[in-house]
């Protein structure tokens, strides 16, 4: 077993769950998941996930005390279905709070997933860690991760229990077939279908799915010199919207064409992530460029296609 010890990871079934609970057993972790769904990518992933919905506390019933860690990944995580449905933005709320307490009552440390939402809608970039406002605040979304960031540290300065903070940005590539952008852009240019952009001029931090959990093994393998930091998950990099959607059009060698509209209410218009504290006590190095990463991207999507997985990709 690993000096770790036993791991839970929370939304084990999602995306980067899925892949983060891969490389936890690759590398012999003790690990057990747990999700509202079943995990459809990985039958080994799927059974080591316990099915529960962490909004209700009863799920610690179902659950070994002897962890060392937790992972919270679980979360509603689609920025514009969160404006559109604030009540989803409490579920957050409701399941943070349990998580934590299951982590107070067995003194268990937290790795916490956060977003670069947290950061708001401003010009200055690179974006460092230390630049959460909550004056920045731009959806109930971005409010429910900086919410939970505050219960995060409110529990270590009351309760002793360490953690971790990390900051994803756009996390694209395998075990992804919902409707966030480039699966949506992918899906599209299949069918040779208008691909449209929300910000003509909006310009983030792509970040792929294996630099992601690259940083999150990183931190469970250095958790104790680096607890009760925040760091941020990305690439450094910025790309345009609409430059992504050219890259998957040339790709795929796809006759859709891109058209512009308004960014839509509570999304960020412009973010790229500083990673200079990732890089010096995490040795974080992201390695897949986006054009890298959106031809592995649309590679598993084809696979997907091909194994019927999922309707109409």
């Amino acid at each position: 077993m690993n000096a770790i010890g036993k791991v839970l990871v929370t939304g084990s079934s999602g995306t980067i769950g899925t892949a983060l609970c891969e490389c936890l057993l690759k590398e012999g972790y003790d690990i057990v998941g747990v999700d509202v769904t079943r995990n459809k990518w990985n039958r080994r992933v799927d059974e080591i996930t316990m099915i529960s919905d962490l909004r209700q506390t009863s799920f610690v019933d179902k659950l070994p005390k002897n962890f060392h860690l937790i992972v919270h990944l679980a979360a509603n995580a689609r920025v514009y279905e969160l404006v559109k449905e604030p009540k989803l933005a409490r579920d957050n709320f409701e399941v943070v709070v349990n998580i934590l307490e299951f982590a107070r009552l067995n003194n268990i440390n937290t790795m916490f997933a956060s977003s670069r939402e947290v950061y708001g809608n401003t010009r200055d970039e690179p974006r460092r860690d230390d630049t959460v406002y909550v004056e920045s605040c731009e959806s109930p979304y971005a409010a429910s991760k900086i919410g939970a960031e505050a219960f995060v540290h409110s529990y270590h300065r009351c309760y002793g229990i360490d953690s971790v903070i990390l900051r994803f940005s756009n996390v694209y590539g395998k075990y992804d077939a919902s409707d966030r952008v480039i699966p949506t852009f992918i899906r599209a240019a299949r069918k040779d279908e208008e691909i449209v952009v929300f910000g003509e001029e909006k310009l983030l931090d792509f970040t792929y799915i294996d630099d992601c959990v690259n940083g999150m093994m990183k931190c469970i393998e250095r958790f104790e010199n680096i607890k009760n930091n925040a760091f941020n998950i990305a690439s450094g990099e910025g790309t345009r919207l609409s430059r992504v959607a050219e890259l998957i059009i040339d790709q795929m060698g796809s006759k859709s064409k891109v058209s512009a509209q308004e960014s839509r209410t509570g999304e960020i218009a412009r973010f790229v992530a500083d990673i200079s504290k990732a890089r010096k006590f995490l040795d974080y190095s992201p390695r897949v460029p986006i054009e890298e990463g959106i031809e592995k991207a649309i590679e598993w999507y084809d696979w997907l296609e091909r194994e019927g997985c999922v309707s109409g990709l």
